[in-house]
């Protein structure tokens, strides 16, 4: 029996499932925990997603009543599964709850993958989690809706840059197609999603932009998001999701990196790379990880020092 298998078996079984996502829940991770929270009510089981920090406003149409801030909100769950998630760093508030479940799962695409207590499918190769999570409902026997498909779609949508990056494949548009029989509107889940930008979000990314610094011999660029651009702008930390790739689109960069100043001064970087080059082995040195061509860390240090240190990982993986 696969793991796969085994995990299905576990949540049919359950009565209580508490979802565990990232911190600053994307696409994909929102969607996916969207997409299992409904399945599992659909079938009379208690369901929730356990959050411990806001929800981007263009991600808010996939919450119908599925989070929570409450850590007490299911005592005793049969069931603790994280979805893009790994590790007490990816959770650090909620990783006491977690440790409660019965059982402990795990769905992931992200190659790094930290220590863990329990039974995972761990797949590098699919696109976004939101892929596994879609495996897991066929294998377990529940049934897709409307609402199922359309969260499903919103994971995979922005974990592939909507359809863009190169860990698109052929798998990914044949679960997209299937979601198709589910009355599947991609336009509504789009426009909520692409088209759904506050001016202070602009006004952060002008910010960013005006702040960003071309280095590597311009194939690299690197700009902070401090607290004082937040003040400024009126904007949140959640409005800067989108902004690395925004950066990297830029003509002749190959790396990007987005470095964000969090409450306590620590750096929270986000880096991603257009076609060669590995930028989760440069955020694995300092304590981090995620794909090649999207990966983070974070780094506790002041923002110029972090700007210095990434520009110089940015110097050496382009000199390779």
């Amino acid at each position: 029996m696969g793991r796969m298998t085994e995990i299905a078996g576990i949540i049919r079984n359950s009565d209580s499932v508490l979802i565990f996502a990232h911190t600053n829940m994307d696409g994909d991770a929102l969607g996916s925990s969207a997409a299992l929270c409904h399945v599992l009510r659909n079938e009379g089981k208690t369901a929730y997603i356990l959050c411990e920090d806001e929800i981007s406003d263009n991600l808010a149409f996939l919450d119908r009543g599925y989070c929570t801030w409450d850590l007490n909100t299911v005592d005793n769950p049969d069931v603790c599964i994280c979805l893009d998630c790994h590790g007490e760093d990816r959770m650090p508030k909620r990783y006491s709850t977690f440790l409660k479940g019965k059982e402990k799962l795990c769905l992931d695409h992200h190659a790094t993958f930290s220590c863990f207590e329990g039974i995972s499918v761990i797949d590098p190769h699919a696109a976004a989690t939101g892929e596994l999570v879609y495996e897991l409902i066929k294998e377990a026997g529940f049934e897709i809706d409307t609402e199922t498909a359309e969260a499903l779609f919103a994971a995979i949508t922005t974990d592939t840059g909507n359809f863009q990056y190169s860990n698109t494949t052929k798998k990914t548009f044949e679960i997209v197609t299937e979601l198709f029989d589910f009355d599947l509107r991609p336009n509504k889940v789009s426009v909520e999603i692409y088209e759904n930008v506050s001016p202070n979000r602009i006004r952060l990314e002008s910010a960013v932009m005006n702040a960003a610094r071309f280095v590597s011999g311009g194939r690299a660029v690197i700009a902070p998001v401090t607290q004082e651009m937040l003040r400024c702008t009126g904007a949140r930390m959640e409005d800067t999701d989108g902004i690395a790739a925004s950066l990297r689109s830029i003509r002749g960069v190959e790396i990007s990196a987005l470095l964000k100043e969090k409450e306590d001064g620590s750096i929270k970087v986000s880096m991603r790379a257009k076609t060669s080059a590995n930028v989760a082995a440069i955020c694995e040195k300092h304590g981090g990880g995620g794909h090649i061509k999207a990966a983070g860390c974070t780094l506790s240090m002041s923002m110029d020092d972090a700007i210095a240190l990434i520009e110089t990982e940015t110097d050496k993986a382009l000199e390779e």
